[in-house]
């Protein structure tokens, strides 16, 4: 399965006014991740997927609905990101959210150009 890690630039941090926090964690840098870019897909490409329709109720949790649809707890930003809603707070009960499938069809939209 593919991460949203796979395929990210990273820099390493070794700026000088870190050097305190380095000492104190005993390394000489950090490793970061820059900020991918993730892409929405356009209507076109959303005609090409099936969408299943999941109605937001007390206890749901992006995680839980990607274990039960994708298989993988990872994968729970495709969700967010396809209802554009960053995290579960940002969903009120009652609300109808899509979760696009199948994923392998669903990665390569938002992961091109990353």
């Amino acid at each position: 399965m593919t991460s949203r890690y796979d395929n990210r630039d990273a820099a390493l941090n070794n700026i000088p006014m870190y050097r305190s926090l380095f000492e104190k964690r005993g390394v000489k840098f950090i490793r970061q991740f820059k900020t991918p870019n993730i892409y929405f897909p356009t209507n076109g490409e959303m005609a090409q997927l099936r969408e299943i329709d999941h109605v937001w109720k007390t206890g749901d949790r992006f995680f839980k609905l990607a274990e039960t649809y994708y298989g993988d707890v990872e994968m729970w930003w495709i969700i967010a990101w396809y209802n554009q809603t960053p995290t579960e707070s940002h969903v009120s009960t009652g609300r109808l959210i899509q979760i696009p499938l199948p994923l392998d069809k669903v990665l390569p939209l938002f992961m091109r150009g990353t």
